[in-house]
């Protein structure tokens, strides 16, 4: 019989004091199994590309000598800000990753749309989407049920607050596809405002769009200790000044 590989231990990442000081800062919640960031919008959650480090990499400034960092449960796109998860044991991974799989993870998002608010204001989208790789790119499109591709995703809306040319949703996915609300909402003709790839605007009523307006604003998941939990992170100051701009907030 050959022997089972190793598994690959990720090297630990040498970090700088000023890396250690802003990654510390976005410390929602922490206990002795899970550590809950607030991402900043900007910052990859894995797998960047250039000099600058990925949340992951950041990771290491919570690690304890000889110990791996704690591992990321999801991902949020580099652009999207809010509560992301992590776990600090590998039993504690192990078991909120199967919590993810069995949709006992709830995670309830706000999104700025144009141009105004959805009809009917609130509702489900069930739309299959389908993975579309262009050169190092990669983009999720709608599709048939029956393409053989598909993979479903379902995505729950409500308008919080409408404007003529905008709307403020909160936006609740009951699967994880990548790029799923983005795709969804364009899929409406209501594309997230600041999201070029899906077709958002870049202007709103005469303001500058600086980023794709998507909050992860709070998670509800079951703890590993036991009981559920819920964390929430307030949108970051660009969102905030466009919905008040916008007449949403």
């Amino acid at each position: 019989m050959k022997p089972h590989p190793k598994p690959v231990v990720p090297k630990p990442v040498a970090l700088s004091p000023e890396e250690i000081a802003f990654v510390r800062g976005l410390v929602l919640y922490e206990d002795s199994e899970i550590l809950a960031l607030n991402k900043p919008p900007g910052l990859s959650s894995q797998g960047g590309r250039g000099q600058v480090h990925t949340l992951d990499e950041l990771l290491w400034a919570f690690a304890r000598p000889g110990k791996a960092r704690p591992r990321l449960i999801h991902r949020l796109d580099r652009d999207t800000s809010g509560v992301i998860l992590t776990a600090k044991t590998k039993p504690a991974a192990g078991f909120l990753g199967k919590a993810l799989m069995a949709r006992k993870v709830a995670k309830h998002y706000l999104a700025i749309v144009t141009p105004g608010a959805p009809e009917p204001r609130s509702g489900v989208i069930d739309q299959p989407l389908r993975r579309d790789e262009q050169g190092r790119e990669a983009f999720m499109r709608p599709c048939d049920a029956g393409h053989p591709d598909a993979e479903t995703a379902v995505s729950r809306y409500r308008a919080r607050a409408a404007g003529e040319g905008a709307a403020l949703l909160e936006l609740s996915p009951e699967t994880g596809r990548m790029h799923q609300l983005r795709v969804h909402l364009a899929s409406i003709g209501r594309p997230i405002a600041g999201d070029a790839r899906y077709g958002g605007a870049l202007v709103v009523d005469g303001h500058p769009v600086p980023r794709l307006m998507l909050h992860a604003a709070a998670l509800e998941f079951p703890h590993p200790a036991g009981g559920r939990r819920r964390l929430e992170a307030p949108p970051p100051a660009d969102m905030t000044a466009l919905a008040t701009a916008l007449g949403l907030a």
